[in-house]
This record gives C-alpha cells, structure tokens and sequence, in this order.
C-alpha cells in the first residue's frame, strides 16, 4: 500500500486526467459555519480545470444551518447543490447521502467544521488520479485540537484499527478523503461507520490503492465539537463489527459454526472421558462440576451453529435483496445536468 505522505501546500498537480469532481459536506448545527466553509471551497477551487459541484449535507440540524445552506446555495448558483434529511440520521449516514446524491467521477468528502482546508483538495485529486488510487485519506498530522484527552485514544485507536483491518493509515479519524466514485458508490456506510471507510473500501478493492496524504488542520472557530471522549468506546465496538463483517460478511455461518464446533468437541471429551472413568472404574460422577461444564458446552455448541445456520439465511437474503436505505431525503432536487457544475473560468457571485 502506498502511504507516502507530502507535506501540505496549495499547490496543484501541473497535470490532471479530465473528470468532473463532486465535494460532499455532511453538517449538523453549524450554522456559522457555512458561510465561510462554501467561501473557502470556491477560492480553493476558482482556477479548478474541471467542472465541479459542492454537495451540503443537512443532518436534520436544529439551528440556523438550514437557512444557511439554502442562502449559500442561492448565492453561488445551481452548482451548490443542498440535501436535507428529514431528521438527525448521524454523520455516516448524511456522507452517504451525499455520495449518493454526487454524480462526479471523483468524490471528496470533508466536515463541515473548517478544521479541514479544501485548499488540499486539488492535490488530493491529483495524486488519487495521478497514481491510479482509489482512494487518498488526509492525515492530520499536525493536529489543532487542543485536548490532549482525545488526542492519545485516537493515536491508540488508529493503530489498533491498522492492525485488525490490515490498512496501515496514521489517521482514520480525517473526514477530508477523495475517492474514486467507481468504488466509494460499491461501499454502504451505516452505523457509525465512517471512521473506518478506508477499511471497508479494502473489501472491493487492493489496500495496494489506498494512500493517505498529509493535509491541513485548523482549529476549531465556531460552534461545538460534536466528538468527546466517549467515542473512544463506540469506537471499540464499532472496530468488532468491522473485524467480524471484513473477515466473515459474506459467511457468518463460519463463525459461529467454529465457535460451536470448537465447544461441542470440548464438551464432548469431557462427557466421554466422565462416561469411561463411570463405566470403568465405578467412580461418582455426578456432583462433578465437569459434568454440569461438559452438558453446557454442548448445549451451548447447537445454539452457536443454530445462530450460524440463521446467519447464513440472513446474509444469503442481503445479499440478493441488496441493503435498506439508511437515511430519507425531504424533497430531493434534481438540478439540470448542464447547469448544474461550476465550470472552469466560471466567475463567482460577489
């Protein structure tokens, strides 16, 4: 996997392939923020050789962020497209609304907080197309957030997360990523799972396409992180399922039928070796805790295959039935294919 990192500058790729690029921006309750987020995205992106389109997320915000958007998307033009969903669907899955809703051939997702600097967009791009990547990760690698507190359980949970799903990044935490569409649109987020898109994208692609990048950071200027130190324990659990769903998605039965069989063998051989020590020597057995282990890791043992039996069915069903949608859009928008991207030499609304 190539996880060479530059240091952050502002200067693009003299050359780029031709694509149209989309910038996907989930937001929730930052209301001060939009403003100077789409202001920096179109100076970052003013002399961008190919069209591109900027995606706003509303989570189902509670503040003055969907005013915002609307204001932002009416200032600059019909390349500024605004999704809201109905409600709070939680970060994983306003970024999947806004991938699906992109119709770039290369997507870069970002927060919507300004600690991310869409100036490092157009390196990103370039080295994702460049390189032939399917996907560049930013690393944070001088990092502004002040709290020591959540900067050691990330450093802690990124290497435990490289060492169980094999993809070896030094910040899983960075939403600021550019994707090859093709691939990004073959993943579905869900849960909490965008901490670990690189991971996940290693299941229809090489971790030999994954590269991460060393991007900018900012501290944070206006409103409320939406992260504490608790996440370091939804991060835990969340890293089980993707061990589980990485190695055992597409066969669950697997798991669970290994699981049984290793304690039905266990109980069986304790049972048996009670059974001869019975017959042959005549011994008591029955007060033994041995005995009372034995009949609980049988029993135990169908009820793990019977639970991978129900696994199989459910995952066989999934698979042919394609998964449910995670989030619901109010009032979807579907702008004019020709208007709709900012295109190079464009002039920008003062």
């Amino acid at each position: 996997m190539n996880t060479v990192a530059t240091p952050a500058t502002s200067q693009a790729p003299v050359s780029i392939p031709p694509h149209r690029l989309s910038v996907v921006v989930p937001m929730y309750n930052e209301a001060e923020n939009v403003a100077p987020l789409a202001k920096r995205v179109h100076e970052a992106l003013h002399d961008y050789a190919y069209p591109w389109e900027l995606i706003l997320v509303d989570d189902g915000s509670s503040d003055g962020t969907p005013g915002e958007l609307e204001a932002a998307a009416r200032h600059y033009g019909p390349h500024v497209r605004v999704v809201s969903l109905m409600r709070n669907f939680k970060q994983t899955a306003a970024m999947q609304a806004g991938v699906d809703a992109a119709r770039g051939d290369v997507i870069v997702t970002m927060d919507g907080d300004l600690q991310n600097d869409p100036i490092d967009i157009p390196r990103m791009v370039g080295r994702l197309l460049n390189e032939n990547l399917d996907l560049v990760a930013g690393w944070r690698k001088n990092r502004k957030d002040g709290m020591v507190l959540r900067k050691i359980p990330s450093r802690i949970a990124n290497r435990l997360i490289a060492r169980i799903t094999g993809v070896k990044l030094n910040d899983y935490g960075c939403s600021l990523k550019a994707f090859r569409a093709s691939v990004i649109k073959n993943v579905r987020l869900y849960g909490e799972m965008h901490r670990f898109i690189p991971a996940w994208l290693a299941t229809v692609t090489t971790p030999r396409r994954i590269a991460e990048e060393v991007v900018t950071h900012h501290a944070r200027q206006f409103g409320q992180s939406k992260y504490g130190i608790s996440r370091t324990f939804r991060v835990i659990l969340d890293l089980i399922s993707v061990f589980f769903f990485m190695r055992y998605r597409a066969r669950p039965g697997h798991f669970f039928g290994g699981i049984g069989l290793g304690m039905g063998v266990i109980g069986g051989l304790i049972l048996s070796w009670l059974a001869a020590l019975k017959l042959f020597t005549g011994a008591s057995i029955g007060q033994r805790p041995l005995l009372q282990l034995g009949f609980f890791l049988i029993i135990a043992s169908f009820q793990f295959i019977s639970t991978g039996v129900l696994a199989e069915t459910l995952a066989r069903i999934y698979f042919e039935s394609g998964a449910a949608s995670q989030y619901r859009v109010r009032d979807p928008d579907e702008p004019d294919e020709g208007d709709a991207w900012h295109k190079p030499g464009q002039a920008e609304a003062e």
